[in-house]
């Protein structure tokens, strides 16, 4: 533990950062206010920060509890919470490659702030980090990295020759037995990792026995567990284990009731990840949204003529009818679970393949919920609060209310109207301090 409290001291030195600087108290005048909760949005409020905190929601012209408070005209502008990216994967992607190679402090620092400039809060890199993640957590935690706040599966769980990719690198766990899973789930708890990741599709498969004893270990350390899934008969089994989150949509078939009742018996989570799909096909025809600049940023080096290359659209265009398909029955399965009071949670996976595109994969996925039949308020609900509870930081962020930490995005335009106005930011606020 003091190893890992001399590396994070030594990080936050290099990582020193505006958060570090002296906190203001402001007043945002006049807003709209979409807190995150799922109550509906207040008109003509003001927004009193004082440190890193909201110390007030109050009608906008009433007299403010600050003396001496800066105070910023809002007016016209929309206030919601950051987001939470509940499924990422941080430091494996730079230019055109995933490889463990790119794994170094910059390189998660660099994915980090991008995250936040995108207005995403929060990250849980789930199952591909390396050792350093956790020097990464610690500072994290004391407030002392730059960009989205840092949660991390550390090390996860794969089958041997089986999936994640060996390229994802040899971090990944990959226990031959129940008795090795074990022994390796004991030693990663030891590090104490906020979650814990599964890999049980793909081939070969996990075997249950494997999975099982992961699970079952990891909440004897309060420790839960997201599974990557695919198909339905997997997910009822891995429900039936006692898995905390899906952290992908069953896209073979859709759901059935038996499923649902399990889910919300155990109150399972469920991870969309409706974006994966989406970036499988839509680049074959080069979409609206491609000379959108708020997508053309978020791209790393070398990726934009990749996709425009011949090859690459070649490639999505044989894909294009089995995702197409996957979309849409992964769209339907959301609504369903919606419909029947699941909890969901925003992931995007983003990070872990050049075509999902850190910061804008965020905003597409909230685009492909609302079109998946969801209204856009429980859709915000859905990326804020509801990702916050899942990683049990509720208390703190995820919403904005009194008492609760003053990250938050001002938009030019009104999602509820349309979704896509989360792409119109204009200013974003971590810890009550504007890095954008």
């Amino acid at each position: 533990m003091l190893k890992r409290v001399f590396f994070s001291v030594c990080l936050s030195a290099i990582c020193y950062y505006t958060y570090a600087q002296d906190n203001t108290s402001f007043i945002l005048k006049d807003i709209t206010l979409i807190d995150g909760s799922g109550a509906e949005p207040r008109s003509h409020v003001s927004l009193v920060v004082t440190e890193d905190t909201i110390a007030a929601i109050l009608p906008a012209g009433t007299n403010y509890p600050v003396k001496g408070a800066e105070e910023i005209d809002g007016q016209g502008m929309t206030v919601m919470p950051l987001l939470v990216n509940a499924h990422a994967h941080v430091g494996l992607l730079k230019g055109t490659t995933i490889a463990a190679a790119n794994y170094t402090p910059e390189n998660v620092n660099r994915h980090l702030m991008q995250y936040l400039e995108y207005g995403v809060g929060t990250i849980l890199s789930l199952g591909t980090d390396q050792a350093s993640a956790f020097i990464f957590q610690d500072a994290s935690r004391i407030g002392m990295l730059p960009g989205a706040s840092f949660y991390t599966a550390g090390y996860g769980f794969g089958a041997p020759k089986g999936v994640p990719p060996v390229a994802f690198g040899p971090s990944i766990l990959r226990p031959v037995n129940a008795d090795q899973a074990l022994q390796d789930m004991r030693r990663l708890a030891t590090l104490k990792p906020d979650f814990v990741k599964i890999w049980v599709d793909g081939e070969p498969r996990m075997l249950p026995e494997i999975y099982h004893a992961i699970i079952t270990e990891a909440h004897a350390h309060n420790i839960k567990v997201a599974a990557h899934v695919y198909y339905l008969e997997d997910a009822r089994k891995l429900v039936d284990a006692g898995v905390d989150v899906l952290a992908h949509s069953i896209r073979d078939q859709e759901v059935d009731d038996s499923l649902i009742i399990a889910m919300k018996q155990k109150n399972v989570c469920y991870i969309p990840t409706l974006c994966i799909e989406e970036f499988g096909f839509a680049y074959a025809t080069l979409p609206g949204w491609f000379a959108d600049p708020f997508f053309l940023r978020s791209l790393e080096p070398g990726v934009e003529d990749m996709l425009k290359s011949d090859d690459y659209r070649k490639q999505q265009e044989s894909e294009r009818e089995r995702k197409i398909k996957s979309l849409q029955i992964a769209s339907r399965n959301l609504h369903k679970m919606d419909s029947a009071g699941i909890k969901i949670v925003m992931g995007t996976d983003s990070g872990a393949q050049p075509v999902r595109a850190i910061g804008f994969s965020e905003h597409m996925e909230l685009q492909l919920m609302t079109e998946a039949g969801i209204p856009p308020l429980k859709v915000i609900k859905y990326a804020t609060y509801n990702g916050a509870a899942m990683l049990g930081i509720e208390g703190r962020t995820g919403s904005l209310l009194p008492g609760k930490k003053a990250d938050f995005m001002v938009l030019d335009a009104d999602p509820l109207q349309d979704i896509r106005a989360t792409r119109s930011i204009k200013a974003i606020y971590k810890n009550g301090k504007q890095i954008q």
